[in-house]
């Protein structure tokens, strides 16, 4: 297996520094020297910050999309299930060495609104509420939306309280109140 390229390195060490550390706390001079590449390497693949930034930030929405997704299809086939069973990817990311919460809450922290940065945040959360809208939809909520604004509140607020408390039930405890929601949406739409 060949080794990573220098755009892998930098993005790698981003990807470690960003996370723990934030954005703002991160200077170039740290990047560069821990991902082992020359400085004119450095601005050859990312001529800014916001460039890196961007990068990191398109990773974590692969890598977050996909767990949400895979816990979701876990769940089984019900879309009333999988809007439950995407909570199992909280579960997941708050167990794990070194969480420190939503990394696209956390950009959005220290972001300006306006820029690429913050605005990548905003896109991301929209994605993520219209994926939710969907599922939704399909389990034949009567007000998809409303539901899926709920549960990415629910998600996000599980997000941060895995941070802020490390209590290991939090992610319990979200699935158990998207539970609720869910049938009670199902519920009214019936009723």
């Amino acid at each position: 297996m060949p080794p990573p390229s220098a755009r892998d390195r930098i993005l790698e060490t981003a990807f470690r520094l960003f996370y723990a550390r934030g954005f703002r706390a991160v200077g170039i001079d740290l990047i560069i020297a821990e991902s082992g590449v020359a400085k004119a390497t450095f601005y050859r693949h990312f001529p800014a910050k916001d460039d890196l930034a961007l990068a990191y930030l398109e990773r974590v929405d692969a890598i977050w999309s996909g767990q949400l997704h895979e816990a979701a299809a876990a769940a089984g086939p019900a879309a009333a299930d999988r809007l439950v069973g995407l909570f199992d990817a909280l579960a997941t990311a708050c167990r794990r060495d070194g969480y420190r919460g939503c990394a696209f809450i956390n950009a959005a922290a220290e972001s300006v609104p306006g820029t690429a940065v913050h605005e990548r945040t905003v896109a991301h959360k929209a994605a993520v509420l219209a994926w939710v809208t969907d599922l939704a939809t399909d389990a034949g909520a009567p007000d998809p939306r409303g539901l899926a604004r709920s549960l990415t509140l629910l998600l996000d607020g599980g997000l941060a309280s895995g941070a802020l408390d490390a209590d290991p039930d939090a992610a319990a405890r979200a699935a158990a109140s998207a539970r609720v929601l869910v049938d009670a949406a199902l519920a009214a739409g019936r009723g």
